[in-house]
């Protein structure tokens, strides 16, 4: 097992773009054991197949992600509209396939399954009724399977976030923190943002990105350590502030996936 200090390193599977047999055969040749897994891949009508193979990896499942075939990030407007559990024409549907993946995730031996809920919105009242009232939903479905919700940041501010996660008060919905899509929304900052969510975050995505210089587009993501994280001073962050949990790779950019994880991962277990 692969460590960064005293965290375990782990790998978001949709990040390779390959099978799971694939997967495994690269998890195996870094050493990586934990992992963040796709659930929705479950749902499916080779969802059987699916799960069958993931079980004779052997991995850890540290936690699953669920997300929607519906969901356009094409454009930081478009990602908006379809993100999560936002979207009234895929609700109550949306939030019923997720009270499916919640149970798959605790039968796989995990604590959390995390995913992008979707846009907050305090200006709009009626919105944020809609919003509170669907996020505390996914969290009783979680809490019923056994597992907790971590929301993923990088959508809002960190003052917004906490402020949706400390009203809602649910002890089952927590946070993953990503500091690229902080950079990737232009949002906030990702180490004065994660000192101010730390309580609620239970995962971190490994995830480097550059702002982007034109409001309303998105940042670009980049290879770990090399982007306006700070990757160092990021992870003396974790320690400073006692984060306990793994430290999930994620590359969603680029065509050299294998070569930036396996990349990033020794620059993790260097720290």
């Amino acid at each position: 097992m692969q460590m960064c200090g005293k965290w375990p390193i782990g790998v978001c599977s949709w990040s390779f773009r390959k099978d799971v047999e694939e997967i495994g055969s690269v998890m195996t040749a870094l050493g990586v054991e934990h992992i963040n897994l796709a659930i929705a891949p479950a749902l499916g009508p080779d969802g059987d197949k699916y799960l069958e193979a993931v079980k004779r990896q052997g991995w850890t499942i540290y936690s699953g992600m669920m997300n929607y075939d519906y969901e356009d990030y094409s454009t930081l407007d478009a990602i908006r509209v379809t993100g999560g559990i936002a979207p009234d024409a895929h609700w109550p549907a949306s939030g019923e396939a997720f009270a499916r993946a919640a149970k798959i995730t605790a039968e796989l031996g995990s604590k959390y399954i995390m995913m992008h809920v979707g846009f907050l919105d305090h200006s709009d009242k009626a919105y944020a009724k809609k919003f509170y009232d669907r996020v505390r939903y996914l969290g009783d479905s979680a809490g019923e399977a056994g597992v907790s919700v971590l929301m993923e940041t990088g959508q809002e501010t960190a003052e917004d976030l906490q402020r949706f996660v400390e009203t809602l008060n649910h002890p089952n919905v927590l946070l993953n923190f990503d500091p690229a899509n902080l950079l990737l929304y232009n949002k906030d900052e990702p180490m004065s943002a994660f000192r101010r969510l730390a309580p609620w975050v239970r995962q971190i995505h490994i995830k480097d990105a550059v702002r982007t210089e034109v409001p309303g587009t998105w940042g670009s993501e980049v290879v770990w350590g090399e982007g306006q994280v700070n990757a160092f001073a990021f992870l003396n962050t974790l320690a400073e502030c006692g984060f306990e949990g793994v430290v999930a790779v994620e590359r969603e950019a680029g065509e050299q996936r294998v070569k930036d994880i396996a990349t990033a991962v020794r620059r993790l277990m260097a720290y």
